[in-house]
């Protein structure tokens, strides 16, 4: 019977069968920061309880940890408890902990792509919902709540329900301008935020493969943002050159083994899915949202929408709601509107190759006045690699802030965060209501429109520089 990836890579894991649709599954890996990992494993601790598998746990702090340059775990006093719990327990536990300003640090989902801590056809689990992120390389990879981590810690199994397939197909060539940003944006507002509730979403077509590595996780990324715990993409020969060498990929005779099993995990051609839909690339233009959800989003040539035309009476309220939260006008044109903050960074797009595209638009130019701009880098790797590259005294001359690595102003759980009433276009994955802080306005945008509405001062599309 032909078999989707996602299908196939469950298979392999399951343990039990718990009837009515739940199984016991394997976890290969689990990931852990700051916010949860110490506390889960203190807790464990207290009840008699050990991690499991200790070679098989990773930990980084990320997000309560401060970004100004020179920091240390004392810059954000609440998070050095955070990572001081999470320093002891790892250390009692034997668990590998990428620490603060070390080699291998960095936020979560960036760490365990660039570390091959993720490999394809592994299940991978962790406290965080953009956990989703690691399924670029052909993972199972899904966020869990507090009490899961606990369980997942203590058996390195999880009973999970198993969730019907969604795949969605880009076709054609990419138009000037459109990242993998703009396709996912793209795709939660064509389908909406809830398309993706109780599916595994598998992203290909002709455009998904033109993808490098690092687009496929911030395509992967987004998927919690439809509704998804799972995002995918089937690993191919990018995927094999992108994770040949690190450091916890397999090597020698075990490398040559897992290529063939690996080979074998994509979509079979006649493999059915729930759900299967299409999005031609022609039709996308690079994307900006005007609202208080990753699906209220429009190409950045559009207008604000009148909440009188929405479908329902629920999307009136929220299309309403989310005008007032964001100060702007039925009918306003997106370009030309006022900026105050940038921020490039976040698990979404933080890479080298997010960077280089923020910098290719500067081009030697400075930001607006009255804007305050931000780039950190998503890990230390990131940031050295960047700084052999010279990126950061581009982004210095242009007026940018080059920071330390961590989520930052992505949550605003490190006491860092977008000041109330302030506009802010950033790379992140989420424009919820105080996301980025108390009052904060967020517009998604790509690492390139981004650093466009820098030096514009205001939304601008990106296409014009």
């Amino acid at each position: 019977m032909s078999k989707t990836m996602f299908d196939k890579i469950w298979d392999r894991h399951v343990i039990a069968d718990l009837g009515e649709g739940w199984s016991l599954l394997y976890l290969d890996r689990i990931l852990v920061h700051d916010l949860s990992g110490g506390r889960a494993m203190a807790e464990l601790a207290e009840a008699g309880r050990h991690v499991a598998e200790p070679k098989k746990v990773f930990a980084t702090p990320d997000h309560a940890v401060s970004s100004a340059p020179g920091r240390t775990a004392a810059s954000y006093p609440k998070g050095e408890r955070l990572i001081n719990s999470l320093r002891e327990r790892c250390a009692a536990e034997g668990v590998r902990m990428f620490d603060l300003n070390k080699p291998g640090n960095g936020i979560v989902h960036v760490i365990a792509p660039e570390l091959g801590i993720v490999l394809p056809g592994l299940t991978l689990a962790c406290g965080d919902s953009h956990t989703c992120t690691n399924g670029g390389v052909g993972a199972m990879a899904f966020g869990i709540g507090a009490s899961e981590l606990g369980h997942a810690l203590a058996t390195q199994t999880l009973p999970q329900r198993r969730p019907g397939t969604f795949r969605i197909r880009f076709e054609g060539e990419r138009p000037p301008g459109v990242t993998a940003k703009d396709m996912i944006l793209a795709a939660i507002g064509r389908f909406s935020a809830a398309a993706g509730t109780g599916m595994a979403m598998e992203y290909a077509g002709s455009a998904v493969r033109a993808l490098s590595m690092e687009e496929r996780l911030t395509l992967c990324n987004l998927s919690i943002e439809m509704g998804a715990k799972v995002g995918m993409v089937a690993p191919d020969e990018v995927t094999f050159e992108y994770l040949a060498g690190r450091e916890y990929a397999p090597k020698g005779a075990a490398w040559e083994a897992a290529l063939r099993d690996w080979r074998a995990l994509p979509s079979d051609p006649g493999a059915t899915f729930t759900r299967d839909e299409v999005i031609e690339m022609r039709d996308i233009a690079p994307q900006i949202t005007w609202g208080t959800s990753p699906e209220q989003v429009s190409a950045v040539t559009g207008h604000v929408p009148d909440p009188r035309e929405a479908p329902s009476d629920a999307k009136r309220a929220a299309w309403e709601a989310a005008l007032d939260y964001m100060g702007l006008q039925p009918g306003q044109k997106l370009e030309g509107t006022r900026v105050d903050w940038v921020f490039i960074g976040s698990c979404t797009n933080s890479r080298l190759s997010d960077l280089r595209a923020a910098a290719d638009v500067l081009k030697g130019r400075k930001k607006a006045d009255h804007v305050t701009a931000w780039v950190v880098p998503g890990s230390e790797t990131v940031k050295a690699e960047a700084e052999a590259e010279g990126l950061h005294l581009r982004f210095r001359e242009a007026g940018f802030e080059w920071r330390e690595p961590g989520c930052a102003l992505c949550v605003a759980a490190n006491g860092e965060s977008v000041p109330d009433g302030a506009r802010c276009v950033s790379t992140s994955n989420r424009n919820f209501v105080g996301r980025q802080g108390t009052g904060a306005r967020t517009h998604l945008a790509s690492p390139a429109m981004a650093a466009a509405a820098a030096l514009a001062g205001a939304i601008v599309d990106v296409r014009s520089f």
